[in-house]
């Protein structure tokens, strides 16, 4: 591995409309406190010391491109842009980064754009978790108090990651399980890439999800782990008008 590659690069997904916002805007521009989600994700990322950062776009994305290109941040310069021209699923946006990483041999962080109270500290630890260990692939999970609606993760007697059971399929005693998947992944390049391809959109939405990529690697045999490092502002998801309020009144607290 070459010293360079030990840098992460990190993919944001920020393709989405986000119907339930009451806005015809690109849902990562919906603004909380006053600026755009996807500008605290971008800030999170960068103070976790990530210099290369993939934005991925599709509705309306002249409108983010144009809202990122207007701030003069350090922080906001260099971004890299993949267009998913349709939107067939958070497995199926990263696919179309291949191109651009391909020759990428270290860790990718996957996010969601939508994401704001995203914490440059939990992605730290990420970080120091795939240098140390050098996994295959680290999910950074959460503790949750109330886990309702949210993916369970499974583990084994002596703790290792088994997957994650989404809440529609959990029986009665996974739904007690507090420990939810909050998409934030760090992944090896190269045998994300793999995955990829074993990526299949056998479901009801017919869509591809990032969600699958941990349980094809485990499969293969590779180290999959899930570090319950996120912290519980990061629960706070933005999904509804209600929801952002909840967000724009934690961070006016400053978390």
């Amino acid at each position: 591995m070459t010293e360079p590659d030990r840098n992460p690069i990190a993919i944001v997904l920020a393709a989405g409309q986000g119907t339930r916002m009451n806005s015809d805007l690109p849902k990562v521009l919906c603004r909380v406190a006053g600026r755009p989600l996807i500008e605290y994700v971008i800030e999170a990322l960068r103070e976790a010391g990530i210099g290369r950062l993939i934005i991925v776009v599709g509705y309306g994305s002249d409108l983010v491109r144009q809202a990122l290109a207007d701030q003069s941040g350090l922080e906001f310069s260099g971004l890299e842009f993949i267009e998913q021209a349709q939107q067939l699923g958070t497995g199926h946006a990263v696919m179309m980064c291949r191109p651009a990483i391909a020759g990428f041999h270290g860790p990718v962080i996957v996010v969601a754009g939508d994401s704001p109270m995203l914490q440059s500290s939990s992605l730290k630890r990420l970080i120091t978790e795939y240098r140390q260990a050098r996994p295959a692939c680290i999910l950074g999970t959460l503790i949750h108090h109330d886990p309702a609606g949210l993916g369970r993760i499974m583990r084994d007697a002596d703790g290792g990651f088994l997957g994650i059971v989404e809440d529609k399929d959990c029986n009665p005693s996974q739904r007690q399980i507090r420990e939810v998947n909050m998409s934030t992944y760090l992944m090896e390049c190269q045998l994300m890439l793999e995955a990829l391809d074993d990526l299949s959109n056998d479901n009801q939405q017919n869509e591809y999800y990032i969600t699958d990529v941990p349980g094809i690697l485990l499969s293969r045999g590779y180290d999959v782990r899930a570090l319950p490092v996120l912290q519980p502002c990061e629960a706070l998801s933005v999904n509804t008008a209600a929801q952002l309020a909840l967000v724009e009144q934690e961070l006016m607290r400053g978390n």
